[in-house]
C-alpha cells in the first residue's frame, strides 16, 4: 500500500464520496452507470477521454455472443448485457448491439463447435447447428473447409459498438449524479482503515470502496493480480471485388472460425451505411501476438509483423476478400491464466473490487459486468453465479497477504 503521492493536490479539500470507479472503460463505464442508477454516490476517472482508442474498449465494432464457447457461466452475463443494452439504446436512440448472428466453424472437436454447444445447452439458447454441406452452401465465403467442418449459428449474436456504448453509459451515469474526471490519472491508489483514497495530480477521491477498472493498467494500481497486457493490432479488410456484397455483415455474419490446422479467425462483414469495412483478426494463440507495457505500447502499424501473418490466414480461408488491409489500429487486451475475467473482491477485502483481465473476449458483457459490479458495492446478491471470476482464485495460491493497492508509474 502506498502512502502519499506527494503532489500539490494534497493541499487541496479531497473529493468525497460513496465509490470511486478507476477507469471508464467497457467495465468502469457500465459499474459507474449501474451504481448511479441505484442512487449511489459514485465518482468516475478516466485518464483518458471517454471513449478513447488507447486501451482496449475502441475500434468501432466488437463481436457479440451469448452462447459463449469460453465459458458457459458467461451467457448470463451476455444476456443480461444485451438487455441493458437494448434499454440504454432505445432510451438515447443509439444502436448499441445489433443481433445479426454469430457462426462459430471448426471441426466437431474444436473449441468453437463444442464451447458454443455446451454454453447453449446451458442457457437453453435457440442455436442451429449447420452440417458440411449445408454451411458451404449457405455460406460459401468460407472456403477451404475441412472435411469434417460444420458450424453452430447463433441468432442472438451479432457486433455491439463500444466507443458508443461507452460514451452512453457514463452519459447515463452522469444523468444519475455521477460526477465524471476525464482525462485525470490517477497516480497511486492507498488502502486505508476507513475505505480508499485515489490520488490524482489535481485532486484526491476519498471513498468507502473502489472498483479498479483500468484495463491494461488494472495491475499496476492493484498488484498481486497474474495479468498480462497484450498488443492486439485491429484490421479491417474489402472485398477484392468492391461490388461483391456477399462480404457484407447481413450475408457474411460475425464468427469464429477453427482452420483444419488449429490456426481461429474471428470477424463479421461490412456496413457501408454504417462506414465500417469488413473486420478480421487472429486470435491470440500465444505465438502470434506480443506481451506488451501499456504505458510504452508500439502504436505503429509494421507489414512485416502484423499484417504477413495475418494476410495469409485471411487468403486461405477467405479467398474473395483482399488480404491487404485497408486500414489498422492499436489495440490491447489483457490476458490471464485461465483466460476467463477477474472480477470481484481480491481477498474478500471490503474496500476493493476490481475487473479486469479480458482476455480478449471481454466487451460483449460490459453492461452485464458493470451490474455485477454495482451489485458487489451495494450488497446485492449477483444476478448470475460470477465464482468462476473471481480473483481469489489466483490470489490463494500465490500469497496469504491481500494484494494492495500500488502506484501508476
Amino acid at each position: 500500500m502506498t502512502g502519499n503521492s506527494g503532489t500539490a493536490a494534497e493541499s487541496f479539500e479531497p473529493v468525497r464520496t460513496d465509490v470511486v470507479v478507476i477507469g471508464l472503460g467497457a467495465f468502469g463505464s457500465a459499474a459507474l452507470w449501474r451504481l448511479a442508477e441505484r442512487g449511489v454516490r459514485a465518482v468516475g476517472i478516466e485518464r483518458f477521454g471517454v471513449g478513447h482508442p488507447f486501451g482496449s474498449s475502441h475500434g468501432v465494432t466488437r463481436l457479440f455472443r451469448v452462447a459463449c464457447q469460453e465459458h458457459p457461466g458467461l451467457s448470463p452475463i451476455a444476456g443480461r448485457t444485451r438487455d441493458l443494452w437494448q434499454e440504454l439504446g432505445g432510451r438515447y436512440r443509439h444502436e448499441l448491439v445489433r443481433q445479426s448472428g454469430c457462426l462459430s466453424v471448426g471441426s466437431p472437436t474444436s473449441t468453437p463447435i463444442t464451447g458454443t454447444l455446451a454454453a447453449a445447452g446451458a442457457a437453453d439458447l435457440p442455436v442451429i447447428r449447420l452440417g458440411h454441406d449445408e454451411l458451404a452452401a449457405r455460406y460459401p465465403q468460407h472456403a477451404h473447409l475441412g472435411a469434417s467442418d460444420e458450424a453452430v449459428f447463433d441468432p442472438e449474436a451479432g457486433i455491439c459498438f463500444p466507443e458508443r456504448a461507452v460514451r452512453a453509459h457514463v452519459r447515463a451515469a452522469a444523468g444519475h449524479g455521477a460526477v465524471v474526471y476525464p482525462d485525470t490519472r490517477v497516480l497511486s491508489l492507498e488502502l486505508t482503515a476507513d475505505g480508499v483514497v485515489a490520488h490524482t495530480p489535481t485532486t484526491r477521491v476519498v471513498a468507502r470502496q473502489a472498483v479498479v477498472t483500468a484495463g491494461a493498467w488494472l495491475g499496476k494500481l492493484v498488484s498481486g493480480l497474474p495479468l498480462q497486457p497484450r498488443r492486439v493490432p485491429l484490421f479491417w479488410f474489402q472485398a477484392r471485388d468492391p461490388r461483391d456484397e456477399r462480404f457484407a455483415l447481413e450475408r457474411f455474419p460475425a464468427f469464429i472460425r477453427e482452420l483444419p490446422d488449429g490456426r481461429v479467425l474471428w470477424g463479421h462483414g461490412s456496413d457501408g451505411h454504417q462506414g465500417f469495412g469488413i473486420k478480421i483478426g487472429m486470435a491470440d494463440q500465444g505465438h502470434n501476438f506480443t506481451d506488451t507495457d501499456p504505458d510504452a505500447l508500439d502504436r505503429g502499424i509494421h507489414p512485416a509483423t502484423d499484417i504477413a501473418q495475418l494476410s495469409e490466414w485471411v487468403s486461405d480461408a477467405f479467398p474473395g476478400i483482399d488480404p491487404v488491409p485497408t486500414s489498422a489500429a492499436p489495440c490491447m487486451i489483457t490476458t490471464t491464466p485461465d483466460h476467463q475475467f477477474v472480477v470481484g473482491r481480491p481477498h474478500d477485502d471490503p474496500r476493493l473490487i476490481v475487473a479486469g483481465g479480458d482476455s480478449g473476449h471481454g466487451f460483449k458483457h460490459a453492461a452485464g459486468i458493470g451490474e455485477v459490479l454495482a451489485q458487489l458495492a451495494v450488497g446485492e446478491t449477483p444476478y448470475t453465479d460470477v465464482g468462476f471470476l473471481r480473483p481469489n482464485r489466483f490470489l490463494r495460491r500465490t500469497s496469504a497477504r491481500p494484494p494492495h493497492a500500488g502506484q501508476s508509474p
